[in-house]
C-alpha cells in the first residue's frame, strides 16, 4: 500500500456510526498514513419509520457503503457486523473485526428497575424481532411497540413523558409559591426548577422537548450502542442474561469491508482480532446456514474457550411462543464446518420450519401493504 496517500473509510452518518468508525479510524493512522471519515446515507437511515425487517431482504444499512468502496470513492467501509448480510459482493472481504464489545442487549428504564419488575401489560419499545420474541417468551403480558431512531433518540422517546411531568409538577409548585397560593404540599421541592435542570444529563435535558405518540415503561437496546456513545453511565439498565436473550450474530463487533486486495492485508494487520474474528465466523455461518436474515427472530451468540467454540442459538416463533434452542461446543480448528453443521441440525429439530413461518408472514405483511 502506498504510504503518503489519504485513506477513505466510508460510514453512516450517525453519532454511534462515526465513533465506530473513529476507532478504526485510530488503528489504521499514524504518520505517514491519513485517514478521512466520509459520511454515507443509505437505504435504512432514508426509512426512518419503516420497520427494520421490513427494509429489504438484507443490507438495509449496508449496501450504500459497500458501493462507494466498489466504485473506488472509499476504500473501506465500517459496519455494525450485525447489520452485514452473509452474503454480500464476491469481490469484497471482511478486511477486518476489530475486537468486540459487550454483545449483551440492555432493559433501559426512565427510573431503575429490571424486566422482572414491569408491571403487567407494561409497553416494551423495540422494531427488533428477535428482541420482541424473547421478551414476549420472558413475559406474555408485555406490548411491545416499535421503536427506531438513532439511540440517543430512542433514550429520548423514553425519558420524555417522565422527565416532562416532573417538570411540569415543578413548575406549578414553583409558581404557587411564588403567588402565594401554595398549601402545605407546595414545600416537597428543595431546589428550584432552574437548579433541578442544571443537573439534568445531557440527554435528558433534549428528552424535555421530545415529541412522542408512545409512552414506554422500558426500551431494549443493545450495550455496545450505549457504551460506545457515552450513554451507558447516564441511564438506568439491567444486563439481560445471555443464556435467555442471544443476541443478534456479530452484536457488539464491528466489520470493516475492502476490496481484496493488498489494502485489505493491511486493514486485516492492523485492525483484526483474531477471537472476535472466530466467534463472528461461528455466529454468522450459523445464521447463513439457517436462512433466517432478517425475517424471523434468530439469537446466536458464540465464546471462544480455549481450544472450544461454545455456540448458543435460540430461534423463536414471532409471538415467541415456539422455539427450538441448543448448545454446542465446535472445535476451534474446524468451527466453520463444525458451525455448519450445528445449524444443519438445529433445522431438521424445526428451527427451518419456525424461519420459513416467519418468512410467510413476513410476505403476508407485505402483500397486505401493496
Amino acid at each position: 500500500m502506498r504510504e503518503s496517500r489519504t485513506v477513505r473509510l466510508a460510514t453512516r452518518g450517525s453519532d454511534l456510526a462515526m465513533r465506530q468508525a473513529s476507532a478504526v479510524e485510530a488503528r489504521l493512522a499514524d504518520r505517514r498514513t491519513a485517514v478521512e471519515l466520509v459520511a454515507v446515507e443509505t437505504r435504512g437511515d432514508q426509512l426512518r419509520e419503516e420497520l427494520i425487517h421490513r427494509l429489504g431482504k438484507t443490507g438495509a444499512f449496508v449496501r450504500a457503503l459497500d458501493e462507494r468502496v466498489m466504485e473506488g470513492d472509499c476504500d473501506a467501509a465500517v459496519h455494525s457486523m450485525k447489520d452485514v448480510p452473509t452474503e454480500f459482493p464476491e469481490e469484497l472481504v471482511v478486511a477486518g473485526v476489530p475486537k468486540r464489545a459487550p454483545p449483551h442487549d440492555v432493559l433501559v428504564t426512565p427510573g431503575g428497575g429490571s424486566l422482572e419488575d414491569l408491571p403487567e401489560g407494561a409497553v416494551v419499545g423495540t422494531s427488533s424481532l428477535r428482541r420482541t420474541a424473547q421478551l414476549l417468551a420472558e413475559r406474555p403480558d408485555l406490548e411491545v411497540e416499535p421503536l427506531r431512531g438513532n439511540v440517543d433518540t430512542r433514550v429520548e422517546k423514553l425519558l420524555a413523558p417522565s422527565r416532562q411531568r416532573e417538570h411540569e409538577r415543578r413548575m406549578e409548585a414553583e409558581e404557587g409559591e411564588a403567588n402565594g397560593s401554595g398549601g402545605d404540599g407546595d414545600d416537597e421541592y428543595d431546589r428550584t426548577v432552574e437548579e433541578w435542570f442544571d443537573d439534568l444529563t445531557e440527554i435528558e435535558r433534549r428528552a424535555l422537548g421530545r415529541e412522542t405518540d408512545v409512552e414506554f415503561d422500558a426500551i431494549v437496546l443493545a450495550e455496545a450502542g450505549l457504551e460506545r456513545i457515552g450513554l451507558l453511565p447516564h441511564v438506568s439498565y439491567e444486563r439481560l442474561p445471555l443464556s435467555r436473550f442471544v443476541p443478534a450474530p456479530g452484536q457488539g463487533a464491528l466489520a470493516v469491508t475492502a476490496l481484496d486486495g493488498e489494502f485489505a492485508e493491511h486493514v486485516h494487520d492492523r485492525v483484526d482480532d483474531p477471537r472476535t474474528r472466530v466467534e463472528a465466523t461461528v455466529e454468522r455461518t450459523v445464521l447463513e446456514t439457517l436462512g433466517g436474515g432478517c425475517v424471523a427472530p434468530v439469537g446466536i451468540h458464540a465464546t471462544l474457550r480455549g481450544e472450544y467454540v461454545h455456540a448458543n442459538v435460540r430461534v423463536l416463533s414471532r409471538d415467541g411462543t415456539e422455539e427450538v434452542k441448543g448448545a454446542r461446543d465446535l472445535p476451534v480448528g474446524d468451527h466453520a464446518e463444525t458451525a455448519r453443521a450445528f445449524a444443519e441440525d438445529l433445522a431438521d429439530r424445526g428451527a427451518a420450519d419456525l424461519i420459513e413461518a416467519a418468512r410467510v408472514r413476513e410476505d403476508e405483511e407485505r402483500e397486505a401493504k401493496r
